[in-house]
């Protein structure tokens, strides 16, 4: 499996996974800030939460390797979570918005 055809397989992994206080997918909602597979199927997922004191922010990078990892192909993860940027709401998709009311 090449990484070209790994990496949409691995987004829709991701777009199951919501935010719990936010009801939208982590993917739209922008806190996955990359996605990089190796050619070897190991994938390195940079992240970030709504906040720092956010309540989930263990639950949701250890939701994220146990996800993409049950993606066939997959044979490594690796998340790192960043703050750098800062998440703000104009991360969000404009899916994302319109699911919210915001435009």
């Amino acid at each position: 499996m090449n990484r070209l055809s790994l990496k949409p397989r691995v987004i829709e992994a991701l777009c199951e996974i919501y935010d719990p206080e936010i009801p939208v997918n982590i993917h739209e909602l922008g806190l996955i800030y990359g996605v990089d597979i190796d050619s070897d199927g190991g994938v390195r997922i940079q992240m970030t939460l709504t906040a720092p004191a956010c309540p989930s922010g263990q639950l949701l990078p250890e939701e994220v390797v146990a996800k993409v990892r049950a993606v066939p192909g997959v044979t490594d993860v690796t998340v790192e979570v960043v703050w750098d940027p800062p998440w703000s709401p104009e991360r969000m998709s404009d899916a994302a918005r319109l699911q919210l009311g915001l435009l």
